[in-house]
């Protein structure tokens, strides 16, 4: 994951998590688990929330927080992705308006934007298609 470019503790808190037989696990429980401060685990859960790939919950009666990654992880992340091509698109599209749809650097934005949508029509496609294979696996019940 690091490698991919997230940050290297919230790669660790992402792994541990993924990795895990529980459902969801405290902050304390990742602090122990890896080695780390509660400081370096609340950096990493602010990260892995922000970006969506982590949920917050606290159990009735309790004072702490749990962290969980949701059940359609991939497929929320990919599809935040899909809205964040849209939004380039559109910026390109401004772009070739801007610099003129002749000009060269009118015609790179122009390429680049139907690339875009090339990305967000196949993403749209293939995240409907996962669905339909995920329903085929065998990987017991989602938590």
């Amino acid at each position: 994951m690091t490698e991919a470019g997230m940050q290297r503790m919230a790669s660790r808190v992402f792994a541990s998590l993924l990795a895990s037989d529980e459902s969801a696990l405290t902050s304390a429980e990742l602090s122990e688990r890896l080695q780390i401060s509660p400081a370096a685990v609340s950096g990493a859960v602010r990260y892995l929330t922000q970006a969506g790939m982590v949920g917050r919950e606290r159990e009735p009666g309790s004072r702490r927080d749990r962290y969980r990654l949701h059940n359609d992880l991939w497929f929320e992340t990919f599809t935040r992705r899909d809205q964040l091509l849209a939004r380039w698109e559109k910026v390109l599209r401004d772009g070739v308006e801007s610099l003129g749809p002749d000009s060269p650097a009118g015609l790179r934005l122009a390429e680049t934007a139907a690339f875009m949508q090339f990305l967000d029509s196949e993403l749209k496609g293939l995240m409907t298609r996962w669905h339909a294979h995920r329903e085929t696996l065998d990987l017991g019940p989602r938590t």
